[in-house]
């Protein structure tokens, strides 16, 4: 799975619109190959992302569970733990801020 796609399901607040979008975004992504369409299926990529948001919104509202809801906080602080264990925290930190510095150039 795209690592970029988190779990929307089960947590407290509900997931938000934006966020249902910005996992379909990456799901068609992921699919098409594509970060940024070309001209020509930009309006194909766009159409793509509407429809599995709208797919993603009726599955998290039909979804059930008798699991007491998440909390975001805690989850991300399991996950950080997480790539710590695994990455070491000084390379963690490092990934962290390399990401960073890319997203702002």
């Amino acid at each position: 799975m795209c690592r970029s796609i988190k779990t929307l399901f089960n947590f407290e607040p509900p997931a938000t619109e934006e966020e249902i979008r910005e996992a379909s975004l990456q799901f068609v992504r992921k699919l098409s190959g594509f970060r940024t369409p070309s001209r020509a299926n930009e309006a194909v990529f766009i159409n793509a992302v509407d429809e599995f948001a709208v797919a993603a919104e009726k599955l998290l509202s039909s979804l059930v569970t008798k699991a007491p809801a998440r909390n975001r906080e805690v989850e991300v602080a399991k996950a950080r733990a997480n790539a710590a264990k695994r990455y070491g925290s000084v390379l963690f930190l490092d990934k962290a801020l390399s990401k960073k510095g890319q997203a702002s150039n």
